[in-house]
């Protein structure tokens, strides 16, 4: 899933400090999830605000919206009206909404209320571990389904290396080696042999088409 952050209201606040009516829309799947922009954080929001308005001296209106998901019109385009009798659309989704809503809504000024961070798995509470660098050539077949594009500091294809100490990454302790967890999964899998297979230099031409890219 894609993991966000809600920008600090002070900085949000700044970007709508001209604006009278407000919609600020969340998103009911990924930033949901991350915390970082489901209905409870979009009502949070609004009251944060609101209070910081009237400490101003000034008035705003604001309106609270959560479709399902931004990135896809379906779901947004319900919003049409509530878009048009706004100054501006605070999005609180990842970087994909934000552009779906302005593409959809070319008139509207989208602003954005998250950081969109990484591809990553909800693991405990308040916890995301970023599990993938949507690099176009995937080898998890090959290495136990973990990725050591991001999973390993150093994104090497073959490891470990030689700063890889019990099954810790040098970096950190707090950062299990990729290739020893690799390592464990291929004997566990009984594929130990695969362990062997020395991969080669990486093409990252399959992470990179030019921009913006288009998947059919």
């Amino acid at each position: 899933m894609i993991v966000g952050q809600r920008k600090p209201v002070e900085e949000i606040a700044e970007m709508v400090k001209d604006v009278k009516k407000l919609v600020i829309g969340g998103c009911g799947t990924c930033v949901t999830i991350s915390f970082a922009g489901g209905s409870k954080e979009v009502a949070e929001l609004a009251a944060a605000l609101k209070l910081k308005a009237k400490a101003d001296g000034r008035e705003v209106a604001i309106r609270e919206l959560t479709p399902l998901r931004q990135c896809e019109e379906e779901y947004t385009e319900p919003m049409k009206a509530d878009v048009e009798w706004a100054d501006a659309v605070l999005s609180l989704s990842c970087g994909v909404g934000v552009q779906t809503l302005a593409d959809l809504f070319p008139n509207a000024r989208v602003l954005p209320g998250v950081n969109t961070t990484m591809l990553g798995s909800h693991s405990a509470d308040r916890e995301f571990k970023e599990y993938c660098g949507a690099c176009g050539d995937c080898i998890l077949d090959e290495t136990g389904g973990i990725c050591p594009i991001v999973r390993c500091s150093k994104s090497m294809l073959n490891g470990p290396c030689g700063g890889s100490t019990g099954g810790k990454c040098e970096v950190s302790q707090d950062i299990d080696c990729a290739w020893d967890l690799i390592f464990k999964k291929l004997e566990a899998l009984e594929r130990g042999e695969d362990w062997d297979v020395v991969k080669p230099a990486r093409d990252w031409r399959a992470s990179w088409h030019g921009s913006p890219r288009i998947v059919k």
